[in-house]
């Protein structure tokens, strides 16, 4: 569980250095021994759903769009927002078309690179 959620924030850290415009904050890029224990069982528990997903179908989600693949991993997150924080900020469980673009790229980024681990 430790090494998927490991995944899935390397896979997070890469994606904003990439897709962020200027300098992200630190919260966005702090490594994995130091983000905070509830965002690691977050990262594990999207990881899974994301695999779990990529596996029961037989290897067709390679056919979803990058938003599609973007929007999963979103909405999983957002799952996993309402379950270890009792009353999130809106910005937190904002709609796939609220979120910024660079924020979209990176879950798609996160889908791909769970996609190839499986």
């Amino acid at each position: 569980m430790t090494d998927d959620g490991r995944v899935f924030r390397e896979a997070w850290i890469d994606g904003v250095k990439k897709h962020f415009p200027g300098e992200p904050k630190p919260g966005y890029i702090t490594p994995w021994d130091d983000t905070p224990a509830w965002e690691r069982q977050a990262a594990a528990a999207v990881f899974g759903q994301v695999r779990d997903f990529v596996v029961v179908s037989g290897g067709t989600a390679r056919r979803l769009s990058r938003e599609q693949k973007g929007r999963f991993v979103a909405l999983c997150w957002i799952a996993q927002i309402h379950k270890h924080i009792e009353d999130p900020k809106p910005s937190y469980v904002a709609d796939w078309d609220e979120l910024p673009a660079w924020q979209q790229e990176t879950d798609a980024d996160i889908f791909e690179r769970i996609e190839q681990a499986v």
